[in-house]
């Protein structure tokens, strides 16, 4: 195919080319495509596959032109790709001009940005410090008493015990908005702990001072925030039935306690909750690493990198703060707040979106990849949150949609680049607190290292300022990347039904870890997600 190419913007790493598909060839496609379909078309007064091609086109030709059309184009885009030798950011947009005619050339507008080449990455003599923390026999100690307090034992009250604060009652309920059942409504045997603000507002308070065989008449309005529609602000009746009275008393931290969580004896379970707190510990000390290698990485590169890119991860970043926010008790003034910094988190975009090319470019070059079974084992894994067909249907359609199954991949990747250049660095090992290892974490929240920062950014340690709490806690805890609600996950979520509150609604919106690479190119593109699983209506707490 003969294509005619000009190009018409090349700024940066912006692209434009205007390319012009002659008519012969779009024609010569609808040829090779009347002569494809021929033998299996069939017509009144014709033996099947004699059918003669000039009424073939006079059925199908607009449908085979556009068809003839749109492959013409895929190829024309193609073919540009490879002669200028550009690696696109995102899928270029391609335009088929105004008033074309079939029979004429097609011109087609094709814009792109395209990818970087990354300098060759700076990765030797990087130092480390691995901050170890020891298991701490009063924080196990702390952990039992919480545990053995939210496994309380319940028993029967007396018949005329009135239900109070700290009381099981188990209910049967029904519903109704504006004298109407609405769906979620109706419910039996459901186990409320007074004064745990499962509910929706007020509904438990109405139940204190119940008895077994107590009937009920509870007035509630849903929040206006509320997860259902048809529920938000609206006001309801629910008749309730006392079905049981429990008091609870907690456990005692003994062998026994201890066996009633399946365990041998309490030894067992304090060796337990000590492993899972040494892999806790792990993972800051882990987080804490690569924090430090991420900012010796980016202040050592600086390149340009694609401005869809950077919008992409920022959205996701302002996604993830605003859905957060609307959690808060002044949505509004999150709101603001998150506003009023996004500038820094355009930074944070623009820096993650760096490091995922960069750390792409450090595993190509050094033969870092995901193996196809580690790469099931992830699919399984991930498919392990569906039961019968939504599973299989999952897998088919990581299995079918090349970027979905690269999400998936992209976080393991990730992973094992930073693995190998661990394994490079000097690490210099310090013993610390737990309270140390958090607050280093946490001063740096919400800092973007890089080029022209102004820090110091050697290796030896230094003082730091602390952060606002606003800005603490999220890199502590987790490497993972913000994400944006995926579309296929916004229609897979069920809003909550009944009585049951949305969430909780003093949870504070989480600032984004500076220290998670965010998008990756090309390796690991993160443009589309897989379908999430449908959730259960939302319990409080």
């Amino acid at each position: 195919m003969t294509i005619k190419t000009v190009e018409t913007e090349n700024e940066g790493l912006k692209r434009a080319f205007m390319l012009t598909i002659p008519a012969e060839d779009i024609e010569a496609r609808v040829e090779q495509e009347v002569k494809r379909i021929a033998p299996q078309v069939r017509m009144p007064g014709f033996r099947p596959g004699k059918v003669p091609p000039n009424l073939i086109r006079k059925m199908h030709g607009e449908s085979l032109r556009g068809d003839a059309l749109q492959g013409a184009v895929q190829e024309g885009v193609q073919q540009l790709l490879t002669d200028q030798k550009i690696r696109p950011a995102f899928q270029p947009q391609v335009e088929l001009n105004e008033g074309y005619q079939p029979g004429n050339d097609a011109e087609v507008k094709v814009r792109l940005e395209a990818l970087p080449d990354v300098p060759a990455p700076q990765i030797d003599d990087i130092t480390l410090d691995r901050l170890t923390v020891e298991p701490n026999e009063k924080a196990v100690d702390e952990q039992l008493k919480q545990l053995a307090s939210q496994s309380k034992r319940w028993a029967d009250a007396p018949k005329k015990h009135a239900a109070g604060q700290g009381d099981l009652v188990v209910i049967d309920f029904e519903g109704k908005a504006g004298g109407t059942a609405f769906e979620g409504g109706k419910g039996e045997d459901m186990q409320v702990e007074l004064g745990s603000g499962r509910l929706i507002p007020g509904f438990e308070d109405q139940l204190i001072g119940a008895r077994a065989g107590d009937s009920r008449e509870v007035n509630v309005t849903f929040p206006a925030d509320y997860p259902a529609e048809n529920l938000k602000g609206k006001d309801a009746i629910f008749a309730v039935t006392v079905k049981a009275v429990k008091t609870g008393s907690e456990n005692a931290v003994d062998d026994e306690f201890a066996k009633s969580l399946g365990m041998k004896d309490l030894d067992q379970l304090k060796g337990i909750i000590r492993d899972q707190q040494v892999q806790e510990l792990n993972g800051l000390t882990r987080t804490h690493m690569k924090r430090q290698l991420l900012d010796h990485l980016a202040a050592r590169h600086d390149f340009p990198v694609p401005e869809t890119m950077v919008d992409a991860e920022y959205q996701n970043i302002l996604a993830q703060l605003q859905h957060e926010a609307s959690h808060e008790e002044d949505p509004k003034a999150a709101l603001a707040e998150i506003e009023a910094e996004a500038g820094e988190y355009r930074k944070i975009a623009e820096r993650r979106v760096r490091l995922g090319l960069l750390l792409s470019e450090i595993g190509s070059a050094n033969g870092v990849d995901v193996t196809e079974q580690e790469m099931n084992r992830l699919v399984m894994q991930a498919a392990a949150q569906y039961q019968g067909k939504d599973r299989e249907t999952f897998v088919r359609y990581i299995q079918q949609e090349p970027m979905a199954a690269a999400q998936l991949r992209a976080p393991l990747y990730e992973d094992k680049v930073v693995d190998f250049l661990f394994a490079r660095s000097k690490i210099n090992d310090r013993k610390a607190t737990r309270e140390q290892l958090e607050a280093d974490l946490e001063s740096e929240e919400g800092h973007v290292h890089g080029p022209g920062c102004g820090h110091d950014h050697g290796h030896e340690a230094k003082p730091k300022k602390a952060a606002p709490k606003a800005k603490a806690k999220t890199a502590a805890k987790s490497e993972a990347k913000p994400a944006a609600k995926s579309a296929a996950k916004a229609a897979a979520e069920e809003p909550a039904k009944g009585p049951v509150a949305k969430g909780d609604a003093k949870t504070k919106p989480a600032k984004p870890a500076k220290d998670a690479a965010g998008a990756k190119a090309p390796a690991m593109k993160a443009e589309a997600k897989p379908a999430a699983k449908a959730k259960k209506p939302a319990k409080k707490g």
